[in-house]
């Protein structure tokens, strides 16, 4: 390892704030980029046309992509170094995402979608190594809460910029490029602070294992990966169906940001005292669900539709937070790093089947079939769990 980590890699006992905060701003380059990004693109396409469902089949590549990159992640850092890689593809993302606005055909979305979603994936796993490395473990779940703090108001900051500058021209792409950028100087900042990572024979495929030894977590991330891609891509296109400007279904984004802003740390620190934390799970799944049942009789109504949306998008995101907490106390160590790689994979695979399965029902149900699709997620969700926890109530 680095000089500055002990051999084990673990963490020491002092604070690395610089190499946390290089971690986080470049987790925020995710936040933001989805953010804004995903609405921008489904806004654009549905003024060139397009069907719900192939707008819905271009988001999808994201997931493909994500689940291309999951596997690559660590054996690029192994070769090139984890910064290195990281400001590889932060570059990469920058410019693939300003490309959309160059290429004049739509079939050229769908590479450029899969380059943007690959440079993402790779540094949101990088990012979340640097940051288990970076902290003592007697403070983690505080570092970490700041870290999904810190996602949550990208994905609430791109929505809310969305809505100030519109889909009209370069700008929003050129303002985007540069924020994503500018996440670069703080990683070489902590340059002399990064973890090395030696990749062992295998490891490419050895993850994959990990998705059926802790299903209940792997799951809530393919639904939270599922909802989040598919909601933040076809919701503008909802809300304009019902009769919301764009600006009014991007700042209804944003709600959902907020509440995931300010529900982390509450979730995670409840998700520390409860001794099954499937219950938890359960739990941000049945509010989902029941979110997505009173949306159409809400939908006349923007502030009702603004609160409600604020709940539900910050109790949904625990099925991340506390999905991976899920997964961090059933394993350690390698095993951890592995699932955690399996973990991010479901998530992409989520990100693959949300927004496709979401268009087709836009198409099939009209706006209702937004919420329907999404309703079936949750039940899905909540019918794995609740087959678990009844049959084996010892199995994580």
């Amino acid at each position: 390892m680095n000089g500055s980590f002990s051999p084990d890699g673990k963490a020491p006992d002092e604070m690395r704030w610089l190499s946390i905060s290089a971690a986080i701003a470049s987790i925020s380059v995710v936040g933001i980029a989805i953010g804004l990004g995903v609405p921008l693109l489904s806004i654009i396409l549905e003024s060139r046309g397009f069907s719900a469902s192939m707008i819905g089949l271009n988001t999808a590549v994201a997931g493909l992509a994500s689940i291309a990159a999951a596997p690559m992640a660590t054996p690029l850092a192994a070769r090139f170094g984890v910064v290195w890689t990281m400001l590889a593809m932060i570059v990469l993302g920058a410019f693939a995402f300003v490309g959309f606005y160059f290429v004049p055909h739509f079939w050229m979305w769908f590479p450029l979608r899969i380059v943007l979603h690959i440079a993402l994936t790779v540094l949101f796993i990088l990012s979340e190594f640097w940051i288990s490395t970076s902290a003592p473990p007697h403070r983690r779940g505080f570092v970490l809460g700041i870290y999904a703090t810190v996602l949550s108001l990208g994905f609430a900051f791109g929505p809310w910029l969305f809505s100030q500058i519109g889909s009209s021209g370069f700008r929003p792409f050129g303002i985007t490029f540069v924020f994503i950028l500018l996440a670069a100087l703080p990683v070489l900042a902590a340059y002399k602070e990064s973890p090395e990572i030696h990749a062992q024979k295998g490891e490419v495929t050895s993850f994959l294992r990990y998705i059926w030894l802790v299903p209940t977590a792997t799951a809530a991330v393919l639904v939270f990966g599922a909802v989040e891609t598919g909601g933040f891509a076809l919701f503008p296109i909802y809300g304009n169906r019902i009769g919301y400007t764009e600006a009014e279904a991007a700042q209804l984004l944003t709600m959902i940001g907020l509440g995931n802003v300010l529900m982390q740390i509450p979730l995670g620190l409840i998700s520390d005292r409860i001794r099954d934390r499937r219950i938890l799970l359960a739990i941000c799944a049945a509010v989902g669900l029941a979110g997505m049942m009173v949306l159409p009789a809400l939908g006349n109504n923007w502030h009702l539709t603004a609160g409600m949306l604020f709940i539900w998008g910050g109790v949904v995101a625990g099925l991340y937070t506390i999905g991976l907490a899920h997964l961090g106390s059933r394993l350690t160590g390698r095993d951890l790093a592995s699932a955690n790689a399996a973990f991010v994979f479901c998530y992409g695979f989520g990100m693959l089947v949300g927004p496709q399965a979401i268009g087709i029902g836009m198409d099939v149900f009209g706006p209702p079939g937004f919420g329907y699709a999404l309703a079936l997620f949750f039940v899905g969700y909540l019918v794995l769990v609740g087959s678990r926890m009844m049959a084996r109530r010892t199995t994580p």
